[in-house]
């Protein structure tokens, strides 16, 4: 196969969960033009409908959903609505998250439990529905969104956010052992880890903490969104058809020392 065509989506059909802004928007458009159909679902619909317009300005098909990931029953609805319309689901990018900042002493329960119920069990449950539709089929791609801060503690003066750094350490457990369990089914599971990148979700902490990241980042600089289209597509595609139970980092260096 040649290199193109390893990289190469037609006829694939992509769900992507918190695809309405962020980093969700741009691996939707991303899949979008390396040639997938998209379904992208979150809490608020009108954003994903925005998103949805500018995947079919790019030739694709695309399906906007409202679903909260921490409900069985939306998530049953979303899958069942994608396979009504498409047929058959290639590919899942979990990337729906959110995070609370606080110091750990303080921290209120009620505000652990919404990250982790979002981050993991949402994941847990998108994760389950859909790859028991890829696995009738004996294929599918599964993309997990976790952070760099999941794999090390991080600075309480920039990033003092225990929930959010447990739930990320915990996708990545989530994705190495789900490759071991469903590598049989020819599904692979891998995961991205971001650095730091302009979303709504960091505009306060860069806004407020900025000059303390960026002296920690060995680039210097902030991630830019496209420069994770590449990897949300490479494992997407035939390209990482070996390759299986890996978190791969874009973070400018930041996970290197």
């Amino acid at each position: 196969m040649k290199v193109p065509d390893l990289f190469n989506l037609s006829g694939k059909v992509a769900m992507i969960s918190g695809g309405g802004d962020g980093i969700g928007r741009t691996m939707a458009l991303a899949l979008a033009e390396a040639g997938s159909d998209i379904v992208v679902f979150s809490r608020r619909l009108a954003k994903c409908e925005e998103v949805a317009h500018e995947i079919e300005a790019l030739g694709a098909e695309a399906l906007a959903l409202q679903c909260d990931i921490t409900r069985e029953d939306e998530v049953d609805l979303v899958v069942q609505q994608a396979i009504q319309k498409f047929n058959k689901i290639d590919i899942l990018v979990n990337n729906s998250g959110r995070t609370w900042g606080a110091s750990p002493e303080v921290i209120p329960v009620e505000a652990w439990q919404k990250v982790i119920d979002l981050n993991i069990n949402g994941t847990f449950l998108c994760t389950q529905k859909v790859g028991r539709e890829m696995i009738k089929r004996s294929n599918g791609k599964v993309i997990n969104i976790t952070s760099y801060s999941g794999s090390r503690g991080t600075d309480p003066a920039y990033f003092d956010a225990l929930p959010y750094n447990t739930s990320k350490g915990a996708i990545n457990t989530f994705t190495k052992d789900l490759a071991v369990k469903w590598a049989k089914y020819n599904i692979n599971v891998n995961a991205i880890a971001p650095g730091w990148f302009p979303t709504k979700m960091t505009e306060w902490t860069f806004d407020n903490r900025g000059a303390a990241i960026l002296a920690r980042i060995p680039m210097k600089r902030y991630g830019q969104l496209d420069e994770l289209k590449g990897v949300v597509v490479f494992l997407a595609s035939a390209a990482s058809n070996y390759m299986t139970g890996q978190i791969v980092g874009v973070d400018g260096g930041l996970t290197a020392w």
